[in-house]
């Protein structure tokens, strides 16, 4: 009996000691193993790749010597834009190209018609007669225009016409002349007038329409960005912007050419009060010789 219980004792005390080693080694391997990695020798790191050179930097360029296509310009306009559009642009094209016509032209005809003054006021009044005097103008000289009047007034007196004073008759004669050469002096500043106030109503209309092809774009994307209404928008600015260019030099160059025939006209008119003083007081001899 004693020896049984000596050999539970012996037995229960080696599970102990076993059950003991077996905790031991556990710990320790769970000690071992964060410091497993350690141990083993880390691998030499990379050397670090030099630097690479900086790239050679791009050319600096102004924005003057790139060519950039854009896509919202005149070209663009005039290929993107439909027949209205284009009609539009035609008309203003002709308005302009009108109105330029007419400011040169109507230069050059007053700077002939000072020029024709000045001839008149050096050769006729020096002559010994109105014929010989009107005979020294030139044959495209109002002036000229004015001295024939006044003398076919005083050799058409006769008649029916003859009932009229002479005065009269020579007075009128001679202010029919102005006139007409003042409604030639006129001419072309209707269409200038016409361009002045109707020119940015038409750049208006391409605005309009060019908003509404902004719209209908918008309608179309379902969304409002800004490729789909940049191309209308700028059309239409750009239709604005040539309406104005338009209009502004026909108003200013119309009111410039209205002041100088208006000094012109002056100096006409003064020429022929002084015709007509001269064919009432010069003996008819002296006016016909």
């Amino acid at each position: 009996m004693l020896n049984m219980t000596r050999m539970a004792a012996l037995a229960a005390a080696l599970l102990a000691m076993a059950t003991f080693m077996v905790g031991s080694l556990e710990a320790q391997a769970q000690t071992a193993a964060p410091a497993a990695p350690s141990a083993v020798p880390a691998p030499p790191a990379a050397t670090p790749a030099p630097v690479a050179a900086p790239a050679a930097a791009a050319p600096n360029l102004r924005s003057g010597d790139v060519l950039i296509d854009n896509p919202y310009g005149l070209e663009a306009l005039w290929r993107g834009g439909d027949a209205i559009a284009k009609a539009t642009l035609i008309i203003l094209v002709i308005m302009s190209m009108g109105s330029w016509y007419i400011i040169i032209t109507k230069v050059y005809e007053q700077y002939k018609m000072g020029k024709q003054a000045r001839a008149a006021e050096k050769s006729f009044w020096t002559a010994p007669t109105v014929q010989q005097g009107a005979a020294q103008l030139k044959a495209s000289s109002p002036y000229r225009f004015i001295a024939e009047s006044g003398l076919a007034a005083t050799n058409k007196h006769t008649g029916l016409l003859g009932n009229v004073d002479l005065n009269d008759w020579i007075a009128m004669s001679i202010q029919r002349a102005i006139d007409n050469v003042q409604s030639r002096t006129q001419d072309g500043l209707a269409f200038l007038a016409t361009v002045g106030s109707t020119a940015p109503f038409v750049g208006l209309f391409g605005t309009v329409w060019g908003i509404y092809h902004a719209l209908t774009a918008i309608g179309i994307a379902g969304q409002a960005s800004i490729d789909k209404v940049a191309g209308p928008v700028g059309e239409a600015l750009i239709m604005t912007a040539i309406g104005l260019a338009v209009a502004v030099p026909a108003v200013l160059g119309y009111n410039w050419l209205v002041r100088r025939n208006k000094a012109a006209m002056e100096r006409v008119r003064g020429f022929g009060a002084d015709l007509h003083a001269v064919l009432l007081s010069a003996p008819k001899s002296a006016v016909k010789a």
